[in-house]
């Protein structure tokens, strides 16, 4: 499995599409080097203020999929 480094530089937009919520970012993906200790991930790196800004998004398009559930799904009883 390949490994990278993936930093945000910007934060475009956030929507939801049939069950999948969609960020568009402008990203650098640069290949992670590999190491002895094994680890198989990929780190993802922003900075606090996008990081804020993610949460929002997400937030925002999670409250927009839950109006769209039947009233008995949305109380967290499944």
């Amino acid at each position: 499995m390949k490994t990278y480094d993936i930093e945000i530089q910007r934060l475009k937009s956030a929507r939801h599409n049939k069950g999948l919520i969609e960020i568009g970012a402008e990203l650098l993906v640069l290949p992670r080097p590999a190491r002895d200790e094994g680890t198989l991930t990929s780190c993802l790196s922003l900075p606090v203020d996008d990081a804020r800004t993610l949460m929002l998004l997400l937030k925002q398009q999670i409250t927009e999929l839950d109006k769209l559930q039947p009233r008995s799904r949305r109380s967290g009883r499944c």
